[in-house]
């Protein structure tokens, strides 16, 4: 398994306007996708970075009524991360996944209690 990117994810109600915040903070988006998941799902998901290289990810769902941060792991190979995190203890509480055509990706709890978001950006060479 290899980790691609580590960084923070907020989860916040109003993604554009903490969108706007890090813009004045000098960050650049690199993508927004618009209902990530499923159109059921509502998910808006924001990839900023700095000119430094570091990033930030920026999502949304209509569940979420307050900011929450968590980490987000980028990885080369979903079930192979998945598995290890699960025999170190984490767990997931929901049970679900999100996939799409470009990635694959589920909220985790470490056994700290932090959230932790497991995500396989697919490529072409998948």
């Amino acid at each position: 398994m290899k980790i691609t990117s580590f960084n923070p994810l907020i989860v916040t109600p109003d993604p554009e306007k903490l969108a706007q915040l890090f813009e004045e903070l000098g960050f650049e988006r690199k993508h927004n996708i618009k209902n990530a998941g499923n159109d059921e799902a509502n998910i808006c998901d924001i990839r900023m970075s700095d000119p430094n290289g570091f990033h930030v990810d920026i999502a949304s769902t209509a569940n979420t009524k307050q900011d929450l941060t968590i980490i987000r792991m980028n990885v080369d190979d979903f079930d192979e991360a998945y598995n290890f995190l699960i025999s170190k203890g984490f767990t997931h509480p929901s049970g679900t996944f999100v996939e799409n055509s470009y990635s694959k990706s589920t909220l985790m709890k470490a056994p700290s209690g932090f959230g932790f978001d497991l995500c396989h950006h697919k490529r072409e060479h998948d």
